[in-house]
């Protein structure tokens, strides 16, 4: 074709055709093609040789690691890896299976329960005779049971009351408080009561509710020299004077504790 060729050169003439050039002469022959996959693509444009790089299934090119389902379906399952198709059919039980299933896949029948002399049918939800609380279900032949569920209850155990026809426990109303308990020392006051925790200028009262509602007294009379009473909130100015450790009364005169030479007297006002 006008082209030099060197001795034991080969190449490919159109038309899929292998040549080689052998002592001065030209020898062709049809491009033989090993193609080691099962269901191949056909060669591409400008090739010779089918590609295993897909798969041609019933006429349809699949990608590689294409999952796919025949057109006679029947829920199998193929696949397409390396120009291999690969396809797998589901296992049916023989007669009855464990779940019902649609005709197109397995063509079965749910067994039914035998259940304390009674026949159920696959799905069906029953309780146990007298107790509302169980709930059984039928499945392939099996019966499971569960109780109800009860909410959690943030009652003490002593509180708690189940009443008839019931399931679940429920929490009482706590009774209404008789007082009001004190921790601190152990002492319980009746609703009203009103004491002082100690301080004198702090007097408490016991509410209905059983809490404790406290207040601190505010003292508004002052006067140089007043009179502490113990277990008394505010000093005394009208009973007397305290002038250096002794009470005087109202008008009495008395000596200076500093200057023997001065006469002091206690005036209320």
């Amino acid at each position: 074709r006008g082209i030099p060729r060197e001795p034991g050169a080969r190449w490919t003439e159109p038309g899929c055709r292998s040549c080689t050039c052998q002592g001065g002469r030209v020898l062709c022959d049809a491009v033989s093609c090993s193609v080691p996959c099962s269901h191949p693509l056909p060669a591409p444009a400008g090739g010779c040789c089918p590609t295993c790089t897909g798969c041609l299934h019933e006429g349809v090119a699949r990608a590689e690691g294409d999952v796919f389902s025949p057109s006679n379906g029947n829920c199998t399952v193929c696949v397409c890896l390396a120009g291999n198709v690969s396809c797998l059919s589901p296992e049916c039980p023989p007669g009855s299976c464990p779940s019902p299933s649609p005709a197109d896949c397995c063509s079965c029948t749910p067994e039914k329960c035998q259940f304390r002399g009674r026949t159920y049918a696959h799905g069906a939800r029953f309780s146990l005779d007298g107790d509302d609380c169980t709930t059984c279900v039928c499945q392939g032949g099996e019966v499971e049971c569960s109780f109800t569920p009860c909410p959690m209850l943030d009652c003490p155990q002593h509180q708690r009351h189940l009443g008839p026809g019931q399931c679940c426990s429920t929490c009482r109303d706590p009774p209404a408080p008789a007082g009001c308990f004190l921790d601190d020392n152990g002492v319980e006051f009746p609703v009203g009561q009103i004491w002082s925790p100690g301080d004198p200028c702090e007097l408490c009262i016991c509410q209905a509710d059983g809490s404790v509602s406290c207040q601190r007294t505010d003292c508004v009379e002052t006067c140089p020299y007043p009179i502490r009473i113990p277990g008394q909130c505010c000093p005394d100015c009208s009973a007397g004077c305290n002038y250096m450790g002794r009470i005087f009364s109202n008008n009495e005169t008395f000596p200076s504790a500093l200057d023997p030479c001065l006469s002091c007297i206690c005036l209320v006002r």
